[in-house]
């Protein structure tokens, strides 16, 4: 062989070997550190129950995956793990509505992205199937005291069913607290061809707006006819379930997963930013009889009225985002969530991130805090709001007796950047505190 095809050769060798050497050290970071259900006592700490009152000093007992006491005058069962929390401050486990964790590992590498399907309709696809419970960003958004994320697919119009997850499992069943959470639309938008991350900033030459409307009318529409095709279907199955004489419709994967959305079982989760797209996706949902949740929102605030006329629900996802318009005020989207908040309408806080930044959930609920949320509201946003929005209050999002033993105790403010997680339970288990970076400080921290 000649000198120089060994040479490639060679390269080519040395390179797949150290593909997969760094394959074998991801998966060795990624421990199965599942643990059993403990019972344990955290005595003499701060308890923020956010429901009620805050006890200064108290115990809560975790018992068989459920909080089964909080308060001043409990008594603690013999043989349960004792942690002293003098000092310390108990929480309930924070929430992000709205993220694709688990279904993205590295966005650049086509491989670890499994977030949406082909086609614009895929009311059938559902993520608990994609997500990843080894991924990297699992151990390090736990490590923040996240223990529940709403994970989304994207692309497409109806881009799938989202699931929620305790971030805590060697496979997505044991990870499920809902497998199919609600179905996710990518509500048809004003398509001004604006792009990059200033693209916002630019508007559109005027010929283009007639267009633009048309178009998105156009995919309204199109979205409509496959709901109400959907519906015509389910009415068709009833009606041939109650007389045996009318046929049976042949079954269609995509209008039978509709079907628990049109009927109201479950929510829908319509994608929509802009105040003209809010208002579009509420009178869609009272045509359709859907039950609405607005993911984004940054011009919720606009639209305070009508949501809350129609006790529609709201998940920020833009609170550190760019202003939306050149004129807008640096701080429009700080504020968004104290406007609501003010208006009485429902809302929580998300990052909205895919996997990576899910993570700085307390700072984005941190930074509504410092611009008009109060402390409590902010707190609550991430916690018992967010729950309330995905329909799981009674079994997540504050420390009440007999909810899901999702606690975390922290050394200060959980929003705020210089406190640290001391101890996590999720679902009565307690969580391994590392991550991938804490696995690198203790690797270089020595280095000069």
């Amino acid at each position: 062989m000649p000198a120089v095809g060994q040479s490639c050769w060679f390269r080519l060798l040395v390179s797949v070997n150290f593909c997969l050497a760094m394959v074998v050290d991801t998966f060795a970071q990624q421990k199965l550190d599942i643990a059993p259900r403990v019972t344990a006592a955290i005595r003499d700490a701060r308890l923020v129950t956010v429901s009620g009152e805050t006890i200064e000093r108290g115990t809560l007992v975790i018992r068989e995956g459920k909080i089964a006491a909080v308060g001043t005058a409990v008594s603690i069962p013999p043989g349960a793990q004792i942690i002293d929390g003098r000092g310390l401050t108990v929480y309930p486990g924070m929430i992000d509505a709205a993220t694709s964790l688990g279904l993205v590992e590295i966005p650049a590498v086509a491989a670890t992205v499994d977030q949406g399907e082909v086609g614009d309709y895929n009311p059938n696809a559902r993520a608990i199937v994609a997500v990843n419970p080894h991924s990297a960003h699992v151990r390090v958004t736990r490590y923040n005291g996240i223990t529940s994320v709403a994970t989304m697919p994207d692309g497409g119009v109806i881009c799938g069913q989202a699931t929620l997850i305790n971030l805590y499992g060697t496979t997505p069943q044991e990870m499920a607290v809902v497998p199919s959470l609600g179905l996710v639309i990518n509500f048809p938008r004003l398509n001004t061809g604006s792009s990059g991350p200033f693209g916002l900033f630019r508007q559109p030459p005027p010929a283009n707006i007639a267009e633009a409307i048309a178009t998105r009318n156009r995919r309204v529409e199109e979205l409509r006819q496959v709901m109400r095709e959907a519906a015509d279907y389910g009415r068709a199955k009833a009606a041939a379930a109650a007389d045996p004489n009318i046929p049976r419709p042949a079954t269609n994967v995509v209008y039978e997963s509709l079907l628990p959305a049109l009927r109201g079982e479950m929510p829908v989760f319509f994608r929509a930013d802009r105040a003209q797209d809010i208002r579009a996706v509420l009178a869609f949902a009272e045509d359709l009889g859907l039950r609405p949740i607005i993911v984004g929102g940054n011009d919720a605030w606009m639209c305070a009225a009508e949501l809350k006329a129609k006790n529609v629900p709201v998940i920020l996802t833009g609170v550190l985002d760019l202003p939306s318009r050149e004129d807008d005020p640096y701080d429009v989207l700080y504020e968004n969530a104290a406007k609501l908040h003010q208006s009485g309408v429902k809302f929580c806080i998300s990052t909205g991130d895919t996997g990576a930044h899910v993570r700085d959930l307390p700072y984005h609920a941190g930074m509504a805090a410092a611009f008009g949320l109060s402390p409590q509201a902010a707190l609550r946003a991430v916690t018992l709001s967010a729950a309330e929005v995905l329909g799981v209050s009674d079994r997540l999002g504050s420390l009440d007796v007999g909810k899901m033993a999702n606690v975390v105790v922290a050394d200060g403010d959980l929003l705020e950047p210089r406190t640290r997680i001391k101890y996590a339970f999720i679902d009565g288990r307690p969580v391994q505190l590392t991550s991938r970076h804490t696995e690198l400080y203790e690797q270089f921290k020595e280095r000069k």
